[in-house]
């Protein structure tokens, strides 16, 4: 529902909210294959685990994720009423002034298409279905390996659903150089709430050869 990944230049992953742990994921697994990492609102698996286990701030933020655990009823209410439910997510995740209704309008269309509702909410149940299964268990263990590639984690500093606290202290999941930005006055979307900082941020870290910390 609130998830994208993007591939910004040859061998290099990005994403935001969800599918960056894709991203994240496929740096740790398949490090030959990334070249560097773009993070947006989303912490590193572990640190985000960590997180829900230490801050009762972040749990709270997530309880929306616990309520998408349950079979069909969340699926149906995100289309009804022409997706009033993602209207309201959105609003409650971004900075102030966004989405305006035409954004807005495009993502509660969006929802209705066939399939969509349902497959938005299956990476938020795995995320939390497997924590005691196997497949949980071995990915957890496999994300203890660090991030080899420079990696470059923007995050909104308004943002409600994954707390800026949260993602800070991803950088010692990263065994090369990490740069932290903190965005002002941005949600959970600044790829989009501000789309000519986000890009400044993200070009100007692209284009530097040898990024520091």
């Amino acid at each position: 529902m609130c998830s994208a990944l993007v591939a910004t230049i040859p061998k290099s992953q990005g994403g935001t909210s969800a599918g960056l742990v894709v991203a994240w994921t496929v740096a740790v697994l398949h490090p030959t294959q990334v070249r560097r990492v773009a993070a947006v609102s989303m912490p590193h698996p572990r640190r985000l685990r960590a997180a829900h286990l230490q801050n009762p701030r972040q749990l709270r933020a997530s309880s929306v994720v616990l309520g998408f655990q349950r079979p069909l009823l969340p699926e149906r209410r995100l289309v009804a009423q022409d997706g009033e439910q993602v209207a309201r997510l959105l609003h409650s995740w971004a900075g102030p002034g966004w989405p305006d209704r035409d954004v807005e309008g495009r993502y509660r269309q969006a929802v209705a298409i066939p399939g969509v509702a349902h497959c938005s909410l299956e990476s938020y149940r795995w995320a939390v279905r497997s924590i005691p299964r196997p497949d949980g268990i071995r990915y957890a263990r496999r994300m203890t390996s660090p991030v080899r590639v420079p990696t470059l984690h923007l995050h909104g500093a308004l943002d409600r659903a994954t707390l800026a606290s949260s993602a800070a202290g991803s950088g010692r999941y990263v065994a090369a150089p990490y740069r932290w930005r903190l965005l002002p006055e941005v949600g959970h979307f600044p790829h989009e709430e501000t789309p000519e900082g986000f890009n400044q941020e993200l070009l100007g870290w692209l284009a530097d050869p040898e990024p520091d910390r």
